[in-house]
């Protein structure tokens, strides 16, 4: 579609009383994203970067989890309603040169892009001069109620605690969804005749509809039936189902696709992660960020990944955490590994049980197989790392790297104060603490000397 055709209006202004949280509830998560940022993603396609966000309540937190949307907020600094804030983004609408506005709320993280761009398809096919979305779910709740003539054509939108059956007749099931599509020639002059003359004394985007059929315009309706991808999060239980349902949904596509998951409803994989045919994974497992999983990769029960790769080949053991980490091809790591933010593994190497690795590299199968902590350490290929070993970076001013060359063993219980250099093939005994560099193939040993005295002629 014609990008120019439409542009879009997030109502994100909202405090969202119902979830009864500190921060905007359009910035409550799911699957480690958050709600706005779904909506975005189904935006883009359609309309790329011709968005447009009504912000209110904390609006500087929306802002700054956005940086990059900066220049097209609008803020809206009562929260007066819907219709308030579309009047509040009218004039950047008309400033964006496109003939449509769609206006959705930002608290509809299922939404997909395929629904937003068969919307603007159906309304530039009817010619609508104001079009909305509805659907008919098993519980209408809250939902304002569409109301509909004789021939079936729509007469308006009534919210539920303005309904009153008596005026407005039976309730029929079909409920507004919440995302329009308006003619920004068309209804532009419409917007001064909103009024708040309600219960909840807000000015509502859906009273544009009532006014648009007084005017004679052409007002249509596109019926999504019982569709859970246009439901709006009102409260803590309809977001941990709205995060249910992508979960589900983020885990048959990855079946489908060739992905082995064992315990699936368990396993949650956030929107941004790459995961490969071939790969194999045992849920209860979680997967955020911009993670990618190579083919033939195996992560077991209870590994947390964040922002890292796992080549092909590499195992990740139960209970193992990695954030900003990359692990080589045919690498273990773990059960109980941790890998923090700067942590590479080359190829074959081993991070085991207990073992904490952050801003370090290994070279290709180097082991470090338990209790051992490697900080600003550069590790060669085929070096041993005994457990018990700590590289010793921080002097409680400024953090220091330890060098470890290729084929080098580090005795267990090894204490390596940075800055200090092992070198190739060097041997380091158990138990010691270095602080000087040792060469090339030498042999390092640094703790007092064994003592042993008798104890026979002590009492019992």
């Amino acid at each position: 579609m014609d990008k120019s055709f439409a542009c879009a209006l997030v109502l994100a202004g909202g405090k969202g009383t119902r979830m009864h949280s500190d921060s905007p509830k359009v910035l409550k998560t799911l699957l480690g994203e958050s709600m706005l940022y779904y909506v975005y993603k189904a935006l883009k396609p359609a309309l790329g970067e011709n968005v447009f966000t009504i912000v209110g309540f904390e609006s500087g937190q929306v802002e700054k989890a956005f940086p990059d949307m900066k220049d097209r907020f609008v803020l809206q600094e009562e929260q007066l309603g819907t219709g308030h804030a579309l009047q509040m983004g009218w004039d950047r609408i008309k400033e964006s040169g496109a003939e449509y506005c769609l206006v959705i709320n930002g608290d509809t993280p299922l939404i997909q892009d395929q629904v937003v761009t068969d919307f603007l398809d159906a309304v530039k096919m009817d010619g609508a001069d104001l079009s909305f979305m509805s659907i008919t779910p098993d519980e209408p709740a809250a939902f304002g109620r569409v109301i509909r003539d004789k021939d079936g054509q729509v007469t308006a939108i009534v919210e539920a605690k303005d309904y009153d059956e008596a005026v407005h007749g039976p309730v029929s099931g079909e409920v507004n969804a919440g995302i329009y599509c308006l003619k920004i020639s068309a209804v532009d002059s419409l917007l001064s005749k909103l009024t708040n003359n309600n219960k909840s004394g807000e000015y509502y985007i859906t009273d544009l509809v009532d006014l648009a059929v007084e005017c004679g315009m052409n007002v249509t309706a596109v019926n999504a039936g019982n569709s859970i991808d246009l439901m709006g999060i009102n409260s803590p239980l309809e977001l941990a189902k709205a995060e249910s349902a992508l979960r589900l949904r983020t885990a048959e596509k990855l079946l489908e696709s060739g992905v082995t998951l064992h315990n699936w409803e368990s396993v949650v994989v956030g929107p941004g992660v790459e995961i490969e045919p071939g790969a194999e994974i045992t849920g209860p497992c979680e997967i955020y960020g911009s993670s990618k999983i190579g083919r033939g990769a195996v992560l077991q029960s209870h590994v947390r990944i964040v922002d890292s790769v796992v080549d092909s080949g590499a195992i990740i053991k139960a209970y193992s955490h990695l954030e900003e980490a990359k692990v080589g091809r045919d690498c273990m790591v773990g059960p109980y590994g941790r890998l923090r933010p700067g942590a590479v593994l080359e190829e074959e190497s081993k991070v085991g049980n207990f073992v904490e690795v952050k801003k370090a590299v290994l070279g290709k199968g180097a082991k470090a197989s338990h209790l051992t902590y490697l900080g600003d350490s550069e590790i060669g290929a085929g070096t041993n790392i005994g457990a018990g070993t700590i590289t010793c970076n921080y002097d409680g001013v400024n953090k220091h790297k330890t060098v470890i060359g290729e084929g080098a063993f580090i005795g267990s219980n090894t204490a390596l104060v940075a800055p200090v250099t092992i070198g190739k093939g060097a041997l380091i005994g158990a138990g010691s603490t270095i602080t000087k560099n040792v060469k090339d193939g030498d042999l390092g040993v640094a703790r007092g000397k064994q003592v042993n005295i008798s104890r026979a002629s002590k009492k019992s």
